[in-house]
């Protein structure tokens, strides 16, 4: 798990807002994982989306105990992020069921456990896991 945080922490990509064409921002994608681990998000994945989608390049995944845990997770991302000068857009923190995040080339999914079970929406990006459940026959 370090070595995973610690390659996470050294990932850099740049984006440039729409707003200004020629100021070009860098953010960590360890941002995220940083603020959900402070506040022991569980079951934490990252994936590079990049080549399948143009909504983002990297999706965060996790999940939070109940609400309170959910709801306070969420805050916190979006205050790492307003400390690194982004301005995140946040959804679903008020019922904080499913709170989403987008940080501008990075999407933060936080989920109560029965929401993530229920959705799996780490079949939607991770490529290796939906090539095997779609390739696998039943005997």
């Amino acid at each position: 798990m370090r070595i995973i945080r610690a390659i996470l922490l050294a990932a850099v990509f740049t984006i440039a807002p729409a707003c200004v064409a020629t100021k070009v921002v860098t953010v960590p994608v360890g941002l995220a994982v940083d603020a959900v681990g402070e506040l022991k998000g569980e079951s934490v994945k990252v994936f590079d989306v990049a080549e399948l989608t143009t909504i983002a390049d990297h999706m965060v995944i996790c999940t939070g105990r109940t609400n309170r845990h959910v709801k306070r997770l969420g805050e916190t991302v979006v205050q790492h992020a307003k400390a690194q000068g982004l301005a995140p857009r946040v959804e679903g923190l008020d019922q904080a069921e499913w709170v989403l995040i987008d940080l501008n080339g990075v999407v933060v999914h936080i989920m109560q456990p029965v929401t993530r079970a229920y959705y799996q929406i780490e079949k939607l990006w991770d490529v290796d896991l939906a090539t095997t459940g779609a390739n696998s026959s039943p005997t």
